[in-house]
């Protein structure tokens, strides 16, 4: 009986042993109780004042991605010519809720993943549209900032000058730059006139119809439709005369035709009669409304935002160039012009004949005519000439140098700023208008010039010279 209870006791105390294990196993120490982990969502970078640029572009497959600080973002690009992607794009901007870039050719490409929630600008060269400027989509043109909402009405808010951080030493160092080109254009042509051999002066009058194109192009693309924008921006207010341009730019040229025609009179009456004061005359009258026209360009370029600067830059010195080279081709025909001798003629050298007058008495007057202008036949000497191009080639730069010393102040919404660059542009644009038209154009073609009588094949290379002229200055105006 006792060993049986003994026994009984022992399996008793090992099975509550067995059971205080097992149950021991099922708990877990204080300390090692496990704590769960957040893991912070990502985040995607917003819009902030600094997103001006993505860079260090790079393909990957069919898509592409830049960096913007540390965040990588894809780009949508449209295939290239080349197949190659931009290291850069810069002019980051928003629209509504999506976000772009400007890509090197001007083109814009999307940015996605990056928020524009509470975006407070845009970029540097002012092409932005929320925050600041209350979503609203600005861009430069003719050197003046021009604010569009996205219902397409301007704020009138933007109408006050913004503050921004130019780079000073690399609007100083272009200076240089197209002080050079402009000089190289308008001088070329007048190295080159009296070297060129008599068999390819046809080259010479091909140049000289180029430069007739650019001029034309310069009066009606540019410079008119830069004092239309000037004249119909809101920050003007409501014009009550709604043809303003169109009357400043008919003033501009009835100037250009008293000047040109009262110096005409002086010159027949104190000096010789010849070709070559009128000559002088018209060179001069165009060259005044060349430099009115470049020194409001050197004074509008540097104005322009960074980011859009260098673009206006690129295309203001192809303009400078050709502008100096149809000013160029003009100086260096002074006392070189081939004299037409018939009816035609009396346009060039302000002879008038009667009606009455037969054939054989206007030819003998003609006649006394030509031999009085071959005794007082001369060309403008060189340094003449060269001091007629350096005045061209230092105008802007001279109005660049303004500008920078305006950079603080500029504001080019201000409504005196608008109406005093929309009047200088308009006036210019009519004295370009009368030369170019008037004495260039049907100078040349018509009233005693070097293309009435000119053969087929030079005829039609001076019409392509005149047309490409025209074409290639009204393609750089859809940046300046």
């Amino acid at each position: 009986m006792d060993r049986t209870q003994s026994l009984l006791t022992t399996a008793l105390l090992a099975f509550m042993l067995s059971a205080s294990k097992t149950t021991a196993s099922y708990l877990s120490p204080r300390g090692s109780l496990q704590v769960p982990i957040t893991t912070a969502a990502p985040i995607s970078p917003r819009a902030t004042e600094s997103f001006t640029a993505v860079s260090d572009c790079r393909q990957y497959g069919t898509s592409v991605f830049c960096l913007y600080g540390t965040a990588e973002l894809q780009v949508v690009v449209s295939a290239t010519a080349t197949g190659e992607v931009p290291p850069t794009f810069t002019g980051c901007h928003d629209h509504g809720d999506e976000s772009f870039c400007v890509g090197p050719d001007g083109s814009e490409v999307q940015v996605l993943g990056l928020s524009s929630e509470n975006s407070e600008s845009g970029s540097e060269d002012g092409s932005n549209s929320n925050g600041e400027n209350g979503g609203q989509n600005c861009h430069f043109h003719a050197g003046v900032e021009h604010c569009l909402s996205e219902e397409g009405e301007s704020s009138v808010a933007e109408c006050s000058r913004r503050d921004r951080d130019y780079n000073i030493p690399l609007r100083v160092g272009l200076l240089f730059v197209i002080l050079v080109t402009s000089f190289i254009g308008v001088a070329g042509p007048i190295f080159l006139k009296p070297v060129l051999p008599e068999r390819f002066q046809s080259v010479f009058i091909v140049l000289k119809q180029f430069g007739t194109g650019v001029i034309i192009a310069t009066a009606f693309v540019h410079l008119f439709t830069h004092a239309q924008l000037m004249f119909t921006n809101e920050c003007l207010g409501e014009l009550g005369y709604e043809a303003t341009t169109a009357a400043i730019v008919m003033a501009g040229l009835f100037f250009a035709f008293t000047v040109e025609a009262t110096s005409h009179r002086l010159a027949h009456k104190f000096w010789a009669r010849s070709h070559y004061n009128d000559e002088v005359i018209g060179v001069a009258v165009l060259e005044a409304g060349i430099i009115f026209h470049s020194l409001l360009i050197g004074v509008t370029l540097v104005v322009a935002g960074d980011s859009f600067f260098v673009t206006l830059f690129v295309v203001i010195l192809f303009h400078q160039m050709f502008e100096g080279l149809a000013l160029g081709t003009r100086i260096a025909s002074i006392g070189h012009h081939p004299r037409v001798e018939g009816g035609n003629a009396s346009h060039g050298s302000g002879i008038v004949e009667d009606a009455s007058s037969s054939p054989k008495v206007a030819v003998a007057r003609d006649n006394v005519d030509s031999v009085d202008e071959r005794k007082n036949w001369k060309s403008l000497s060189m340094p003449k000439k060269l001091l007629m191009a350096g005045a061209f080639a230092l105008v802007t730069p001279v109005g660049m140098a303004i500008g920078i010393g305006a950079l603080k102040q500029f504001n080019g919404n201000d409504p005196s700023t608008l109406i005093a660059l929309g009047t200088l542009d308009a006036v210019s644009a009519g004295i370009l208008i009368w030369v170019s038209v008037v004495e260039m154009w049907a100078g040349d073609w018509m009233f005693g010039g070097e293309l009435v009588n000119a053969g087929p094949v030079v005829t039609t290379l001076a019409g392509f010279g005149l047309i490409a002229g025209m074409v290639l200055m009204s393609f750089l105006g859809k940046w300046a």
